[in-house]
């Protein structure tokens, strides 16, 4: 084989799409098996080059073709075979290396395939970087999508970051570029060369599909070590199998990993530190789940995550993806489930990330007025394109099997399902039937509600959706998105406009309470008081509340016994536990010295309480996604502020909350509870214990036949009463 011009410029300037041709050992002859073989490769600044079999011997000496560090000549050997280079340069230093163009192809044609007709579900286990024994040689086998790219080199330390080193193989057929590098191990960093279809070379773009990442600043993508963690946690997730988690308890304490707690000089804690703080932490205050906002890789810190760029890679905040997987099976070991915030619904649009990642809006939409989000000036996956959402369903699976996490709440689900959300007429395009609906999104969430429902039983997944679109958490083959939960914003927003209001205006507003109970049953709810209500200027929950130091800590217990008995799972972000006097920031951790004060300890020991509460009584949990578990008792208590309802279950007893929403102590308060006899007070918010002023009734409350009673009511206070007999 003798080189012409047109190829020895092609690659020399790192042009040539199709390296194998080339690159690598021929025959030397039109008739292979001849025994005249010829080898060529790319070595910049190199001044020689010699030719050696893997077991060392020496079998040949190439010749520089070109100024550029082009070689090529005969080698003698009888059959085509991998072969060692040996370059020498100019300071006499040497570098040997193994030719990846000896290599046959990783990916086989049902990969292409599969993907082609977007059915492939198990692209993380194709894509990106893989350590491998490939053809008796130990490396590492890289893989990116990029149908449009004119030449894809893989580049990193092992290759000087030369794009002319590391040409890729095309796979015209599905748009897939691979290679596999010999001896190249874990920890090495990489990125990809893209050279678009106008010859544009791009910004070095990161590994779409890479299991870690550098420390941003630091963009590139790193080659992982295969997770090989030993799990310990079958009983956990038998259990999350076999039971229906709506009539599970589910407590979910929100956590930003980067400010929950920070070390002795102000850093990161890593997972294993975490671990050992977080977990037990979590135990003791009677949650039965950690949500942690996004922790998949993302390049600025304020974003807190939903700004993400590495889907697949566990941030290198916090240490190594060994880290982190050993922190989920510590949680799980300790019964604690472990969700995340996923956001599939936008990516930022930095020039290492997926944005126009081969020269074309890939993985975005061409059409800004479906393609770019104006609330935070990010880029929107093309849910339409099957490539895409494999992508995004993949990367669902991959976190529920390589990691054993126990759910996934989607961001931002109202922003995909509305063409027209947040833009006004003229900035968005219709869908087919000149609706506002997102139909591709709508049939991207329904796959992958249904891929993962499907591969891990035990999973749920829970939507953060803002508005009344119908069915969000029912089954897709009734027409719904298929989610598990929904958290219930409804719920937030009602009962915080209620509270912040003077007490002596509440009795106007009663039906912000009431009015929930309408649709309470409509979906299965997640009550959320998230990081969202204590952030940029709203505040803290307990600085929500109105009036003075004592008021806004009693009226805050109240809001707390009220929510852990209306019906619906639970979900509170981190140091609203204890009261946080300040706004929630990601740049410092939580103020925990505020436990050396007794009204902040006092809430803590309430939530605390009311977890495990709540967790204990089958009541007060197992119907709290159905109708059958609610009742109200006191509906029309308005000009006192009083609520008062029936949390109940198939054979168990029945639980009464009173909520009450003014500053009176109300003795000897006429009601008629749903039964006569003993009703055992098993909580009041306004305990001394909790930091409140000690009313109540003495443990119980006396029922006539009729089941009317004469209760204590304390100011801003929850009571429970649970009949005995």
């Amino acid at each position: 084989m003798a080189l012409t011009p047109e190829q020895i410029d092609r690659l020399v300037t790192g042009l040539d799409d199709d390296p194998f041709a080339t690159l690598g050992v021929h025959p030397a002859g039109a008739i292979e098996g001849k025994g005249d073989f010829t080898a060529c490769m790319v070595m910049p600044e190199a001044l020689s080059v010699t030719a050696q079999t893997l077991d060392g011997k020496t079998v040949g000496n190439l010749t520089q073709v070109h100024g550029d560090g082009l070689f090529f000549g005969k080698v003698a050997i009888r059959k085509r075979q991998p072969l060692r280079y040996v370059a020498t340069f100019g300071d006499g230093g040497h570098y040997a290396m193994i030719d990846p163009y000896g290599f046959g192809p990783v990916l086989g044609p049902m990969d292409d395939h599969y993907l082609a007709q977007g059915s492939h579900g198990r692209l993380f286990d194709k894509l990106g970087a893989h350590v491998m024994t490939h053809e008796g040689v130990e490396g590492t086998h890289f893989a990116v999508w990029a149908p449009n790219a004119r030449r894809v080199s893989v580049v990193g330390d092992f290759n000087r970051w030369d794009g002319r080193r590391g040409l890729m193989r095309r796979r015209a057929d599905a748009g897939l570029w691979e290679i596999f590098l010999p001896e190249v191990g874990p920890g090495s960093a990489y990125k990809f060369e893209i050279i678009g279809a106008d010859s544009v070379r791009l910004p070095l773009k990161a590994d779409p599909y890479a299991f870690k990442s550098e420390l941003r600043p630091s963009t590139a993508s790193i080659v992982a070590a295969p997770l090989d963690h030993k799990w310990g946690d079958d009983r956990h997730r038998q259990h999350w199998r076999t039971t229906d988690a709506r009539r599970q308890p589910v407590s979910i304490y929100e956590v930003h990993a980067g400010s929950w707690q920070r070390d002795d000089e102000g850093n990161f804690l890593s997972w294993d530190e975490l671990a050992n703080r977080l977990i037990p932490y979590v135990v003791g205050m009677g949650f039965t789940h950690i949500e942690f906002l996004p922790i998949s890789e993302y390049p600025y810190d304020p974003s807190w995550g939903y700004q993400t760029l590495g889907l697949y890679a566990p941030t290198a905040r916090f240490g190594d993806p060994a880290g982190f997987a050993r922190f989920v099976d510590g949680a799980h070991r300790a019964g604690i489930g472990v969700i995340l915030d996923w956001v599939p619904a936008h990516f930022p649009t930095d020039e290492h990330g997926l944005a126009h990642f081969d020269g074309t809006a890939l993985y975005e939409h061409a059409d800004p007025r479906k393609g770019f989000h104006p609330d935070w000036n990010t880029a929107i996956y093309n849910f339409g394109r099957r490539e895409v959402s494999q992508f995004l369903v993949n990367n669902a699976l991959f976190w529920a099997e390589r990691y054993h996490v126990d759910g996934l709440r989607v961001d931002a689900v109202a922003s995909m399902l509305y063409l027209d959300y947040s833009r006004k007429p003229g900035e968005w395009v219709p869908n087919d039937h000149g609706g506002r609906e997102n139909v591709e999104a709508v049939a991207f969430l329904q796959q992958m509600n249904k891929a993962l429902y499907g591969a891990q039983p035990g999973i749920m997944t829970i939507a953060e959706e803002s508005t009344s679109w119908p069915g969000v958490s029912k089954p897709v083959h009734t027409g719904g998105l298929g989610f598990g939960f929904k958290w219930n914003m409804g719920f937030m927003h009602d009962t915080l406009r209620y509270l912040q209001r003077d007490p002596v205006h509440r009795a106007h507003h009663h039906d912000d309470i009431t009015f929930g109970l309408l649709y309470a049953f409509t979906e299965n709810f997640v009550l959320a008081l998230s990081h969202d209500e204590v952030v940029h200027g709203k505040a803290s929950l307990l600085h929500k509340m109105p009036g003075d130091d004592a008021q806004k800590f009693a009226t805050l217990r109240a809001y707390y016994g009220f929510m852990w008995g209306y019906p619906g799972k639970k979900l509170l972000f981190m140091g609203q536990e204890f009261a946080q006097r300040s706004e929630w920031s990601e740049e410092r951790p939580l103020d925990w010295d505020l436990l050396d004060h007794g009204p902040h300890l006092g809430v803590q020991r309430l939530v605390s309480d009311l977890n495990h509460l709540y967790r204990a009584r089958p009541a007060l949990h197992e119907r709290d996604c159905e109708p059958e578990g609610f009742e109200w008792v006191l509906v029309d208590g308005a000009a006192d502020s009083i609520f008062a309802w029936q949390r109940r279950a198939p054979g168990v007893r029945p639980i009464v909350i009173i909520s009450h929403f003014t500053p009176m102590l109300r003795h000897g308060y006429r009601m008629r509870l749903p039964s006569g006899g003993r009703w055992r007070e098993i909580l009041n918010s306004d305990a001394a214990d909790y930091g409140g002023s000690g009313a109540g009734n003495m443990g119980q409350v006396q029922a006539d036949e009729e089941g009317w009673a004469n209760i204590t009511i304390p100011p801003f206070a929850t009571l429970m009463l649970e009949l005995d007999y």
